[in-house]
């Protein structure tokens, strides 16, 4: 029998256009964003009310995941703002448009 294949995302959290980002990863992201959405993690994202799914990238392997966000993180914010307006310019919440 096959096991399932798992499903690694790397996101960005933001509280409204060009805001605070919030670089995150999780192995379930409709349960993550639920979390953040209802304010149920105490810490960075609650405190700045970061709730809005702006970008994310899925990824097979749990490494690849780890290894994208501490990029991401170490970026420069305009970088990660080019990132997320290459393909949500609006910066749409994208936890609502799935």
């Amino acid at each position: 029998m096959l096991k399932p294949k798992h499903q690694y995302a790397v996101y960005i959290l933001t509280n409204k256009k060009n805001g605070t980002l919030y670089i995150g990863m999780t192995g379930n992201l409709e349960r993550r964003m639920f979390e953040h959405k209802n304010k149920m993690i105490d810490g960075f994202t609650k405190k700045y009310g970061l709730d809005k799914l702006v970008y994310f990238e899925m990824y097979q392997h749990v490494n690849d995941a780890i290894t994208r966000e501490k990029r991401l993180k170490s970026w420069k914010r305009q970088w990660k703002i080019n990132l997320i307006e290459k393909d949500n310019p609006k910066w749409n919440d994208l936890a609502f448009d799935c």
